[in-house]
């Protein structure tokens, strides 16, 4: 049985992304804005105290889904670079591009997040705790890339570059993941578990699942906008570019 990847190699045209993603966006703009306000109302309102922590748990429904969309992030600019390099698909590198600013917020989002959560919970802003410390080299890989990025001037060349750090650098994130387990730290085990029942009752959980779902919808959105633009830089001259700037100064003349 032959095996017809057409519409693998579909994927990597930017005229078909650009339609595509047209219709993706309102959706996920949509999904993050009510699922943020529910997870976010939900979790720092309503959800019972911690029999422990206090009011201060209160900070993982911000610094959890950072977290997990940081990690997330880095792993889906990997199989870009992957992506690109096999298969030669610009429109990886413009993935891979556009994702790194976005991964490395969430990733400064969950250290700072993760600091304030630490100091009434052990005392101090910052410990080097090896899960700690392999997210802030998460950061710096982050940093790397972007920097790399666009000290290259040659967009094939920076392409594979990046391609190439995101790679090697995707070994941190089962270190991040399993750092817990393979030494002693100060850092809580997993939160969230796919093949384990919650730790935590219903009424603290699901606000958490609200807002990491919101995350990812909100970090679709964005990436989506920017790849968007992105696209259009890059592919100014094509007829198709000019054809779709054609269409919607008509329809805004039009209103």
């Amino acid at each position: 049985m032959k095996i017809s990847w057409t519409w693998f190699h579909k994927l990597g045209s930017p005229k078909w992304f650009y339609a595509i993603s047209a219709r993706l966006l309102p959706w996920l703009a949509f999904a993050a804005a009510l699922l943020l306000a529910v997870g976010v109302v939900w979790g720092l309102g309503f959800a019972p105290q911690d029999y422990q922590q206090g009011n201060s748990f209160r900070i993982i429904y911000i610094h959890v889904p950072a977290a997990m969309l940081a990690q997330s992030c880095y792993v889906l600019m990997a199989l870009a670079g992957v992506v690109g390099l096999v298969w030669k698909m610009k429109l990886a590198d413009v993935a891979l591009q556009c994702a790194a600013p976005i991964g490395a917020w969430m990733t400064a989002l969950a250290l700072v997040t993760g600091a304030i959560w630490g100091k009434p919970t052990w005392g101090s802003w910052w410990v080097w705790d090896a899960r700690l410390t392999s997210m802030l080299i998460l950061l710096f890989l982050y940093f790397g890339i972007i920097a790399l990025g666009q000290a290259i001037s040659n967009r094939d060349s920076a392409g594979k570059a990046c391609a190439v750090l995101a790679i090697v650098g995707v070994i941190n994130i089962p270190i991040i993941k399993y750092s817990v387990e393979w030494w002693n730290t100060l850092h809580q085990g997993a939160t969230f578990s796919l093949t384990e029942k919650p730790a935590m009752p219903a009424e603290m959980w699901l606000p958490l699942l609200c807002t990491a779902l919101g995350f990812y919808c909100f970090f679709g959105a964005v990436l989506l906008m920017r790849m968007r633009l992105e696209v259009l830089k890059r592919e100014a001259r094509a007829s198709w570019v000019r054809d779709e700037v054609s269409s919607s100064l008509e329809r805004r003349a039009a209103r």
